[in-house]
């Protein structure tokens, strides 16, 4: 079966994590994509470990998979002329340069788009190309500034960043549904056209009922811990030997909860009787939960509330959440190669398609014979044939 974006063309000049992720994303889906390195150092990310694989860094090889490395000095005049060349044959251009970059190049989306019209250009940003357009964007700031640390961690604690660089990855979730939306919008009126994300905008539009809830009232929410502003009980509780996450969303759910734990009578006290009531006393309701689970282990009581219909379970390591999603049938991870890392599976699962998984990460300019060549008219990219635009 073709894939959905097989005979599409990336361009991809970007680097770390937002726009690498996001064009791996394409690459999964078919779209062959040319990745664009500093020659001699590459992408900046080869070099940010441990952990190390071997041929470069963990971080590296996790967002850049079936991709062709080639590189290019972009202050050489030759360099430059073959990834102007790259660009105004690309479906699709990513960048997250700062803003003005690309024009000193020739390679910024007027530029682009005069030669190529049809090309979706995509710029990542940390904060826009207004006022914001000098300041560098690392998902770290954005989370501080973004109001993501203000509302992570203990309410009696200091602001906490998220232990993954969220930021970047939403934004480059982002910048997939702009790419998808700027072809589909292609498909009809043959003009490309570009697409602008930033990491700020992506958080606030990530932050859902927190953002909605200072829209609303006015007032910013705090750190609450493990705890949520508007269900109770929907957090960490004390079992035997360790914790279980606890959610219920509706006074069904709690009723079934507290009937499994053998605790029926507290459905039926007026300050549990409600969601908005046991939010009002969620710490008497936590106490009395936990007054009877830390009778026993965590796994016997993810047992029973499973049984009765109530969303629990562990605080798994990573191991533990690999270990869980292989036992569900969810196959999380694949390997690409002798001696290569396993990869993560690409959560998106397509009746008529599976993302391809034949190419690991490249190594540094690995592809720079075959991409000069190509670019030269001698040679072929490893590309499906696209029934609506060729590349020559």
């Amino acid at each position: 079966m073709t894939a959905p974006l097989a005979g599409l063309l990336v361009a991809d000049f970007s680097r770390v994590l937002a726009g690498p992720f996001a064009t791996m994303y394409l690459a999964d889906l078919g779209a062959t994509v040319v990745k664009v390195e500093r020659p001699g150092i590459g992408d900046d990310t080869r070099s940010w470990g441990p952990p190390w694989t071997g041929r470069s860094s963990s971080y590296f090889e996790s967002v850049n998979r079936s991709k062709l490395s080639v590189t290019l000095d972009l202050r050489d005049a030759g360099d430059l002329a073959l990834a102007q060349d790259l660009a105004r044959r690309a479906d699709v251009v990513v960048e997250n340069f700062r803003t003005g970059t690309m024009e000193r190049y020739g390679l910024g989306y007027a530029q682009v788009a005069q030669a190529n019209p049809g090309v979706v250009y995509v710029s990542i940003t940390g904060f826009g190309s207004a006022a914001g357009a000098h300041l560098p964007g690392y998902d770290f700031v954005v989370q501080a500034v973004g109001g993501l640390m203000s509302i992570t961690g203990r309410a009696d604690g200091p602001p906490q960043k998220v232990g993954v660089a969220l930021v970047d990855v939403l934004t480059g979730k982002d910048a997939v549904i702009g790419i998808l939306a700027a072809l589909a919008a292609r498909n009809r009126t043959g003009r490309g056209q570009r697409v602008e994300v930033d990491l700020l905008s992506s958080l606030l539009g990530s932050l859902a009922n927190q953002s909605a809830g200072y829209l609303t009232t006015g007032r910013s929410p705090g750190r609450m811990g493990n705890q949520h502003p508007s269900i109770a009980p929907y957090e960490l509780l004390q079992c035997a030997d360790g914790y279980l996450a606890v959610a219920c969303g509706n006074d069904a759910q709690f009723r079934r909860l507290v009937t499994a734990l053998g605790l029926p009578a507290l459905a039926s006290r007026p300050e549990y009787a409600t969601n908005a009531d046991r939010v009002a006393n969620r710490e008497s309701l936590a106490a009395d939960l936990e007054s009877r689970l830390v009778e026993r282990p965590a796994g016997y009581w993810e047992d029973i509330l499973s049984a009765a219909g109530i969303a629990v379970g562990p605080v798994s390591d990573i191991a533990g959440a690999f270990r869980r999603a292989a036992s569900l049938g969810l196959e999380p991870s694949y390997e690409v190669g002798p001696g290569r890392a396993a990869q993560v599976r690409n959560p998106i699962r397509l009746s008529e398609h599976t993302p391809d998984r034949s190419m690991p990460p490249p190594d540094l300019g690995e592809h720079d014979a075959l991409v000069r060549d190509w670019l030269a008219g001698h040679a072929a990219l490893p590309m499906p044939p696209s029934p609506s635009r060729s590349h020559p």
